[in-house]
């Protein structure tokens, strides 16, 4: 079971992944362990104690270099399993049958990932293209709504701008896997407000975990949008992060770096009057209540 140590979460980061070879871009391959460490010990400064890691198969997904950041900086790094999205799931999700694809997931959650001794803390990211579930992503939909179900782990997706939030929910759910397990991601990029509430009314948690992209949304949108959610009573089902991924986002290359969130958007939310308290739900108790409650049907 996962436990949490005492301290703010990120909920969707990458500490290294490589998307390079479909993007035809070396700055998508995010390698640079002396910069993200210097990062790192500045997260914890913050108070960041737990970060979810969700680079997998095939996206350059590498534990043992994982481990190593975690071993210096101090900070808990929760990985992940499954597979991403089109163009760039491995060859593998073509060539495996769904219960092919599941048993791994499970196998990656229940017994370990590989020989590194490490179990996944999640299923995910997988996701959906823009305004479309191409047939291998439904493929990959229905084998890790399979390993959610038998092994009571949370799922965590990608919306391609925010899109196809509402259908991966209604999916997720219709195939067994419970509200509460479930974080839409990338939903702030909808700069859709109703649309995010409609998901969070079926029980389901959201990510406003772009933050700081501004080049998608601006960060004004994601204040006003937590308003209103907490206004609905929903601001239990929202968790935050930043999805660093390029070399480009760190700070030692021109980036806003992972402490842009405390830094810039956390004084910009107390501006806007929200109390530590609700920082606090986003970024320690909705984070615990996701991770460490397993269902009943966990090994």
């Amino acid at each position: 079971m996962t436990v949490l140590k005492d301290g703010y979460t990120l909920m969707h980061e990458h500490v290294t992944i490589d998307l390079s070879g479909v993007k035809k871009d070396l700055d998508c391959r995010l390698d640079c362990f002396d910069e993200t460490v210097e990062e790192f010990r500045q997260l914890y400064e913050y108070g960041v104690r737990n970060i979810l890691e969700v680079t997998n198969m095939g996206m350059g997904r590498d534990i043992a270099y994982i481990k190593r950041v975690e071993e210096a900086t101090g900070i808990q790094l929760l990985v992940s399993t499954g597979f991403y999205k089109e163009p760039f799931l491995p060859d593998m999700v073509r060539e495996s049958t769904v219960e092919e694809l599941a048993e791994l997931a499970v196998k990656e959650v229940q017994e370990g990932i590989g020989d590194t001794g490490v179990r996944a803390s999640a299923i995910g990211e997988f996701g959906t293209s823009k305004n479309e579930m191409k047939p291998m992503e439904e493929k990959v939909f229905e084998a890790m709504s399979l390993a959610a179900c038998r092994t009571g782990a949370p799922v965590t997706t990608h919306t391609t701008l925010g899109t196809l939030g509402e259908e991966q929910a209604d999916y997720l759910i219709a195939h067994g896997v419970k509200p509460e397990k479930i974080i839409i991601g990338h939903m702030d990029l909808s700069q859709d407000t109703k649309k995010i509430l409609a998901i969070l009314e079926k029980g389901v948690n959201v990510g406003f975990d772009t933050v700081g992209k501004l080049n998608y949304c601006p960060d004004t949108f994601r204040v006003k949008a937590l308003r209103e959610i907490a206004e609905r009573g929903r601001l239990s089902q929202v968790v935050l992060s930043m999805d660093i991924t390029r070399k480009s986002h760190l700070k030692a290359f021109g980036g806003i770096g992972y402490g842009y969130l405390f830094e810039s958007f956390l004084p910009l939310l107390r501006e806007n009057g929200f109390s530590e308290e609700e920082i606090d739900m986003l970024l320690i108790h909705n984070p615990k209540r996701i991770l460490e409650q397993r269902g009943e049907r966990e090994a």
